[in-house]
């Protein structure tokens, strides 16, 4: 199995760990209860699934009762047939993301940020700071949902990562990494407030998740990066293409 098909059988196999998901044909959904933000909500195909006319309207449908946007995540080379029938029913790309991939190997140290503090949280205002900052990285407005806060509990507690990054003394950055499934874990909900933008403070964040989650066991780490500035800052930390992503939603507007 290549990496990028070992990624997205990790992706699908915590989807169907995942508490509220959900079954529709070939798709298994990802569902998030207490965290409407559509990255966090979305359906995985099954490995060379052929979906019908008939399974892609269910799954619209379900996302629909669930009062989600209908959106899928995946490879075109795990599942060919997938992005064809859903451009059929009227989907449209949002993006076509690379996976980047970083092992112990591959790991090289960030510069060095003077005054920056990089921490696990563990108080209940650390993961606070960690989640508002995440939110509002993101463009989140307000108080960041529940469930991000959730989602940063469970990587602090659990064979997961969470971080929260304190620059002379304000929070600056946060991130996590997932729980480990066969030696992978995915580096996720990356952000620098804006404040502390293009001072290293992304990197020398990446290089920290990184290193901890391979001392946890992990072999490799993937992720995937926002745009090509994003890209390149984890590339001058040792990460490196593995393959590409297709992200994909069906606009209620023009439905």
């Amino acid at each position: 199995m290549t990496m990028a098909n070992a990624v997205q059988g990790y992706a699908r196999t915590l989807t169907l760990r995942s508490p509220d998901h959900y079954r529709v044909g070939p798709f298994t959904v990802r569902h998030n209860p207490g965290w409407g933000l559509k990255y966090a909500n979305y359906a995985i195909p099954d490995r060379d699934a052929e979906p019908t006319e008939e399974d892609v309207a269910a799954l619209v449908d379900a996302f629909g009762q669930h009062e989600r946007l209908p959106r899928l995540e995946f490879l075109p080379v795990w599942a060919p047939a997938v992005e064809p029938a859903l451009l059929a029913a009227g989907f449209t790309v949002e993006n076509r993301a690379p996976l980047l991939a970083c092992g112990r190997e591959d790991l090289r140290p960030p510069k060095r940020v003077d005054g920056l503090r990089i921490t696990v949280p563990s108080t209940e205002t650390e993961f606070t700071d960690t989640a508002r900052v995440q939110h509002r990285g993101f463009g989140g407005e307000g108080e960041p949902e529940p469930g991000m806060t959730d989602w940063l509990h469970t990587a602090a507690t659990g064979e997961g990562v969470a971080a929260l990054a304190v620059l002379n003394g304000a929070p600056a950055g946060a991130g996590g990494c997932s729980v480990a499934v066969d030696g992978l874990s995915e580096l996720a909900g990356l952000t620098v407030a804006a404040p502390f933008r293009r001072r290293g403070v992304g990197a020398a964040l990446s290089a920290w998740l990184t290193e901890r989650a391979l001392d946890q066991g992990c072999r490799t780490i993937w992720l995937e990066p926002g745009d090509a500035d994003v890209e390149r800052i984890y590339a001058s930390i040792g990460y490196r293409r593995i393959g590409e992503k297709v992200n994909i939603s069906l606009d209620p507007a023009g439905s």
